[in-house]
């Protein structure tokens, strides 16, 4: 492993910002100037909270910063509350979903699948694509596809179809959640220091209170943020993948 000094760190992190939009602040540095323009950020989540727990303090940075935001979940948690039906848990998740975006100033988007019954077809990667597609956006996060969860691994292979087939017309990034238990094998390329939005992930964490945040998930996504913090040398960050044949992103290098 490369161990980087801090002016190595920051000067590859103006290459991180180019490759993020310049949108938001980068681990290594105080600030980044925001994008010339207004960006369309997508981040993908198999259920209500993945995008949060993942990628919530990133999605602050950006929407601070004017850029529009928007949380796409696969499933409406349908099996997501023991003891009540799955059209209840669907109701009760997708408020939480819409309390959590209010918090992080993102807008809620529904694709249509069933939670613990995801599925992988034609069909469906043509109606994810379509809806990702209608969204036009800039840059996309979404699951790291080795994990645990199959609705997981399902959001991650239907984006990637999406940004394959579309002709790769947006930034593709990774995010992990649960500190090892889910995502598997995650080594990130890219750091986002979110010191300034950490408050506003929890709380919008906290939005999904059906599923016991602070006893079952929020735990483990702290001690992650911390841990990435203290790989790139801040207190907190998030840590993604950037795929490597983004058409528009540069990639750090060293010589």
């Amino acid at each position: 492993m490369n161990k980087w000094t801090r002016r190595e760190l920051l000067g590859h992190s103006s290459l991180l910002a180019a490759a993020l939009g310049g949108a938001v602040p980068l681990a290594g540095e105080s600030a980044v100037p925001a994008a010339a323009r207004k960006l369309k950020v997508v981040v993908v989540g198999a259920h209500p909270d993945d995008p949060e727990s993942g990628c919530g303090g990133t999605m602050a940075l950006y929407a601070d910063q004017g850029h529009d935001v928007t949380a796409l979940y696969l499933t409406r948690g349908e099996a997501g509350i023991p003891g009540v039906s799955m059209q209840q848990a669907a109701a009760m998740r997708s408020a939480e979903a819409a309390r959590a975006c209010a918090i992080l100033k993102a807008r809620p988007l529904f694709a249509g699948q069933i939670d613990g019954d995801t599925e992988l077809n034609r069909a469906r990667y043509t109606q994810f694509r379509k809806i990702l597609e209608a969204e036009t956006p800039d840059i996309v996060f979404t699951h790291w596809p080795v994990d645990t969860h199959r609705d997981h691994r399902a959001a991650s292979l239907l984006t990637y179809d999406a940004w394959l087939s579309g002709g790769r017309k947006f930034d593709l990034y990774y995010f992990e959640v649960d500190q090892g238990i889910q995502t598997q094998i995650f080594h990130p390329t890219h750091y986002v220091d979110i010191a300034a939005s950490v408050s506003r992930k929890k709380d919008a964490c906290f939005a999904h209170a059906s599923q016991h945040p602070a006893t079952d998930f929020w735990p483990l996504h702290e001690a992650m943020d911390r841990f990435r913090g203290m790989e790139c040398g801040v207190k907190d960050a998030e840590g993604f993948i950037r795929h490597c044949q983004n058409v528009e992103a540069q990639i750090p290098t060293r010589g």
